[in-house]
């Protein structure tokens, strides 16, 4: 049963954090598709940021510093440039993808996987089995809490999501949407980063290409799922990590009596059927992926 909480946990934590980016950019009106080149930015600088600096912390600051850079330049493209949402989120995954393996490239000579000396520091012998878990799991669920305070019981939680639905009735009482729009997309730049960094040193210990492998866009869809909501969308980005801990169990178990391609693509599988879900629930369309800027 161990084991199967810790897979649950090791496989959530970096999805957890990537949806929380998700959703406080949709908060602010912004549907961010750029969610997988942020976590793979993340990750890889992480990685990167270890071998070269030898320090976890300095690591950890590279990667976020690196993640909210990109998503200034995503707020530039679409405050600014007037550029679709959609469109800009998706070139931003595109620059991620290929700009880590550049990256790669460049420090190394090569675009094979690159291994690092340690990763996050981890619970340790004292907490048992589940000494293996690193330090920002223990740290997700404040995250989670937070997130929701700063959300749903501040004011800059309401002036937001006012950005995010009315954006003239915001600009009429002094708010400036474009102002808090950048912030929200400043803070989900460091969480996605975060997502990254656990994906890449909380377990594993290394970076390779496309190591992300769409998590980025199955924490959008449980930004959907969960209707934009910390908690929801917190719960949807778990309840997609149990069906990949119960596909990695089910390797073990059934060995190739079961096809292994299938057991892979089971969260996969539901993230399309959550999609269509959180679709049939809200009446035909997911609130209307739509464009929620004040020109």
């Amino acid at each position: 049963m161990n084991d199967i909480i810790i897979a649950i946990l090791r496989s959530g934590t970096p999805l957890v954090y990537v949806t929380l980016a998700g959703v406080i950019a949709q908060r602010a009106g912004i549907w961010n598709l750029g969610l997988e080149g942020l976590m793979i930015i993340g990750a890889c600088a992480t990685i990167l940021g270890i071998v070269v600096t030898g320090s976890v912390a300095l690591a950890l600051l590279i990667a976020m510093l690196f993640a909210v850079l990109a998503s200034i330049l995503l707020w530039f493209v679409v405050e600014k440039l007037k550029a679709n949402p959609i469109i800009a989120g998706l070139g931003l995954t595109g620059l991620g993808l290929g700009g880590t393996a550049l990256a790669i490239q460049s420090f190394f000579g090569s675009q094979s996987a690159v291994n690092a000396p340690f990763g996050l520091p981890r619970l340790g012998p004292a907490f048992g089995a589940y000494g293996v878990l690193s330090i920002l799991v223990v740290l997700m669920p404040v995250v989670v809490l937070a997130l929701w305070f700063l959300l749903c019981r501040t004011r800059f939680g309401l002036q937001l999501s006012a950005c995010g639905e009315h954006p003239f009735a915001a600009r009429s009482v002094g708010v400036n949407p474009s102002i808090m729009r950048l912030t929200a997309l400043s803070i989900g730049g460091v969480l996605a980063a975060l997502g990254g960094a656990e994906l890449a040193a909380g377990s594993l210990q290394f970076f390779g290409q496309n190591m992300t492998a769409g998590r980025g866009f199955m924490a959008f869809a449980a930004v959907i799922f969960g209707a934009a909501h910390p908690i929801g969308a917190t719960l949807s980005a778990m309840f997609f990590s149990v069906l990949s801990a119960i596909g990695i169990r089910a390797q073990l178990v059934f060995g190739d009596s079961v096809p292994h391609d299938l057991i892979q693509a089971l969260p996969y599988l539901a993230t399309v059927f959550g999609l269509w879900l959180s679709s049939r629930l809200r009446g035909g369309t997911t609130g209307g992926i739509t464009e929620l800027r004040d020109n």
